[in-house]
């Protein structure tokens, strides 16, 4: 019993899930998109970056690089279904394959209903909706040829409790989770799709000063103020990321919400 025990230790420790695949990430210029790059290239992925800025890009492929990892990058608008289809070709081309699409790319501004802020509305949709989407229509041809694949987005604690001056961006999380579930059920049993749900966590504009002045709710910017203090690292979520990544193919993470122990 022992000795079956400790082959079976060494058997899981030797083996892993996540040693050369081919992994693209949106949003990957910072924040959970950067942090999940530089872990899943630690863990042997070969990870093919896509955001809008170029320069951040180039400095996280270069420290992947450096790190002996493998990276390639592409300036990504996730408003352009266009961008997407062209990361996912660069995947296939400079690696040879795609296992992985993270749809990290977000947008969260706050505000009330009556600042009537209509532009970040739209963005919220064109970002946080219709980027997966896109996502999703660049990859699924690939994963349906390849025979594999794995979809994994990036949705929120929004998508569950709905706060004041975040309902938009709440609306968007929550398509996110029903175009998440719809798609893992019309996977079949080749394709994996998992949703993401962070709570609270300290990356860059997550906390934008703009935003806080917009709220007029004293109690609910003092509670948003107060999450800086309470706030995850981005390397939290990488980690459920990359544990549902290294799951069996038999084995399909739906759904992983990770919340600062303090968040309510």
């Amino acid at each position: 019993m022992c000795k079956r025990h400790i082959l079976y230790k060494k058997e899981v420790v030797s083996v892993s899930g996540i040693q050369d695949k081919v992994i693209v990430i949106t949003g990957a210029s910072g924040g959970i998109g950067e942090a999940t790059a530089m872990l899943l290239a630690e863990r042997g992925a070969q990870v093919v970056l896509g955001a809008r800025r170029s320069d951040q890009l180039e400095a996280i492929a270069n420290r992947i690089e450096k790190s002996g990892g493998k990276a390639a990058y592409l300036v990504t608008d996730v408003k352009r279904s266009e961008d997407l289809s062209n990361l996912v070709q660069l995947a296939s081309e400079k690696f040879g394959k795609l296992d992985v699409l993270i749809n990290n790319a977000g947008f969260m501004p706050m505000s009330p209903f009556d600042d009537l802020r209509v532009e970040e509305w739209e963005d919220m949709i064109d970002i946080n909706i219709k980027g997966v989407l896109y996502g999703i229509a660049a990859a699924l041809p690939t994963f349906r040829n390849q025979g594999s694949g794995h979809f994994i987005n990036i949705a929120s604690t929004a998508a569950y409790r709905i706060l004041p001056n975040m309902s938009v961006y709440a609306g968007t999380k929550l398509a996110v989770r029903a175009i998440s579930e719809g798609l893992r059920q019309e996977a079949g049993d080749k394709l994996r799709v998992t949703i993401v749900s962070p709570g609270f966590t300290n990356t860059p504009g997550s906390m934008q000063s703009d935003a806080l002045d917009a709220i007029r709710d004293p109690e609910m910017k003092a509670k948003l103020e107060a999450y800086q203090n309470i706030g995850l690292s981005p390397y939290s979520i990488a980690k459920a990321i990359a544990f549902a990544i290294e799951q069996p193919h038999d084995v399909d993470v739906s759904e992983i919400v990770v919340r600062p122990t303090a968040q309510g």
